[in-house]
C-alpha cells in the first residue's frame, strides 16, 4: 500500500519537471526567434516545431514498453541527460560561427528522441508514488508545470534577449536538465524498484500488450478517443490565434495576450494543486469539455481584445479539470505493471490529433477565407468557431455512455468492498 508521506518525493521530482519546462520554453522561444531572423520564413520555424514534435509522437510506444521493462527513475534520468546532448550540438555550432537550419532540426530531433523516454516513466512514476486520492492533485501540478514554458519562459527570454543572445538561453536549459536529473536521483534512492526486464515477451508483444490494455474496457477507448480530439481542437486553436489577432493587431499585442490566456491554466493548476478534485469525475469532465467549446466559439466570434483575451483565459482554465478527470479515470482503471506501456500507447493516440491539426487547420482557414471573402484572420476565426462547437457536441457525449460512466462506478465500487 502506498503512503502519503511519498508525496514530498513527487513535489520533488515535480520541481524538476517544472525547471525543465522552463529551461524548454527558453529554447524553444529562443530558437524561434534565431531561425525567423536567420531565414525570414515562417516555415522554416514550423520546422523546427516537427522535428521537434514527431520523436515524442512516434516513440511514445516503444519508451512506455521500455518504462514497464525497466527502472522508471533510470529511465527519466537517461531520457534528461542525453536531451542535453541535442542542445549542447546547437550550442556548439553557434559558438563555431552559425547554426543552419538543417543543423538545428538535427539538434532539436535528437533531444527530442530522448525525452521520448521521460513522458511515460514520468507519468508511471506518479503511480508509483502517490495514493489514488492523491492523484487529482497531482494532475493539477502537473498541468501548471506544463503551463510554465507558456507563462514565464517567454517574459524570461524575452528579457534575456535583450541584454544577450540566444546561446545564454541554450546554456540555462542545459543547466536545467543537470537539476532535473538530480531530483529524478534523489527520487530513485530508497525507492525500491519492483519490475525486471521481461525477457520472455518480445518488445513488439509488450507493444501489443499497451493496445490490448486499453480494449479491456471500452470506456477507457473512448477516454484516449476524445482526448485526441482535445488535442485536435487545441492543435487548431493554437495554430490559428496567431493569424486571427495579428490580422488586426501588433505582435506585441499577441504576446501579451497569449500570456494571459495561459494564466487561465496557471490559476486553474494551483487551485487543483491545493484542493484537488473530490468524484464526479465523468459529470465534471463533460460539463468543463462543453464550456471549453463554449469559450474557444466565443474567442472567434469578435475582434475585441479584451473579449478575446476572457475567452482565452477561460478556456484554457478548463483545460487542467479536462486532464485531470482524464488522467484519474484512465490511471485508476490500468493496472500498476502495466502502466508504462498504456501511457505509451495513451500519448501516441491522444497526440494523433495534433498531426491532424497541423495538417488541415491552415489549409481549411485559406479556404475558409476565400469563401468569405474577408481576409485570412477572419477564415482563422470560422474555424475556430466551428472547432469550438464540434468540441462541445463532442464533449456532451462524455455524460451519455455507460462505458465511460462505469469507469468511475467500477473504482467506488472497488474502495467500498476495501
Amino acid at each position: 500500500m502506498k503512503q502519503k508521506s511519498r508525496f514530498h518525493k513527487f513535489l520533488l521530482l515535480w520541481s524538476g519537471e517544472l525547471v525543465s519546462s522552463v529551461g524548454g520554453g527558453l529554447t524553444s522561444f529562443g530558437l524561434g526567434v534565431y531561425v525567423f531572423r536567420q531565414t525570414g520564413s515562417a516555415s522554416g520555424m514550423a520546422l523546427v516545431t516537427l522535428f521537434g514534435f514527431l520523436p515524442t509522437l512516434l516513440l511514445s510506444v516503444p519508451a512506455g514498453v521500455l518504462a514497464d521493462r525497466f527502472d522508471r527513475r533510470l529511465l527519466m534520468m537517461i531520457g534528461d541527460g542525453c536531451s542535453a546532448l541535442g542542445i549542447l550540438y546547437i550550442l556548439i555550432c553557434m559558438m563555431r560561427g552559425s547554426a543552419s537550419l538543417a543543423q538545428i532540426c538535427a539538434g532539436v530531433f535528437a533531444s527530442a528522441v530522448f525525452s521520448a523516454l521521460l513522458e511515460p516513466s514520468f507519468r508511471a512514476t506518479i503511480t508509483d508514488l502517490l495514493d489514488e486520492e492523491e492523484y487529482a492533485k497531482a494532475s493539477g501540478l502537473v498541468s501548471l508545470a506544463g503551463s510554465s514554458r507558456y507563462l514565464l519562459s517567454p517574459v524570461i527570454a524575452g528579457l534575456l534577449l535583450s541584454v544577450s543572445d540566444v546561446k545564454l538561453l541554450l546554456v540555462i536549459d542545459i543547466g536545467t536538465f543537470i537539476l532535473t536529473v538530480l531530483s529524478a536521483a534523489v527520487v530513485r534512492r530508497g525507492l525500491e524498484n519492483r519490475r525486471k526486464a521481461e525477457t520472455n515477451e518480445s518488445f513488439l508483444q509488450s507493444i501489443r500488450d499497451g493496445w490490448r490494455i486499453l480494449r479491456m474496457k471500452n470506456g477507457i477507448l473512448t477516454l484516449v478517443a476524445i482526448s485526441s480530439g482535445i488535442t485536435l481542437f487545441m492543435g487548431i486553436f493554437q495554430i490559428l490565434a496567431e493569424p486571427l489577432i495579428l490580422s488586426f493587431e501588433s505582435a506585441r499585442t499577441l504576446g501579451i495576450a497569449e500570456t494571459v490566456c495561459a494564466g487561465g491554466m496557471l490559476v486553474s493548476g494551483i487551485f487543483l494543486g491545493i484542493r484537488g478534485l473530490k468524484g464526479r469525475y465523468v459529470r465534471t469532465l463533460g460539463t468543463v469539455l462543453i464550456l471549453s467549446g463554449i469559450f474557444m466559439t466565443g474567442f472567434g466570434l469578435f475582434e475585441n481584445m479584451i473579449l478575446i483575451c476572457a475567452f482565452g483565459f477561460l478556456f484554457f482554465a478548463t483545460l487542467p479539470y479536462a486532464n485531470g478527470c482524464l488522467d484519474y479515470l484512465m490511471r485508476t482503471n490500468i493496472p500498476d505493471e502495466v502502466q508504462g506501456r498504456a501511457w505509451g500507447m495513451i500519448g501516441f493516440l491522444s497526440q494523433l490529433g495534433y498531426v491532424i491539426a497541423y495538417a488541415v487547420s491552415g489549409a481549411a482557414a485559406d479556404a475558409a477565407a476565400a469563401l468569405s471573402g474577408q481576409g485570412v484572420g477572419r477564415g482563422a476565426a470560422m474555424v475556430i468557431v466551428v472547432s469550438g462547437i464540434c468540441l462541445s457536441v463532442t464533449a456532451a457525449m462524455v455524460l451519455i455512455p455507460d462505458s465511460i460512466r462505469k469507469l468511475e462506478i467500477d473504482r467506488t465500487e472497488e474502495e467500498t468492498v476495501e
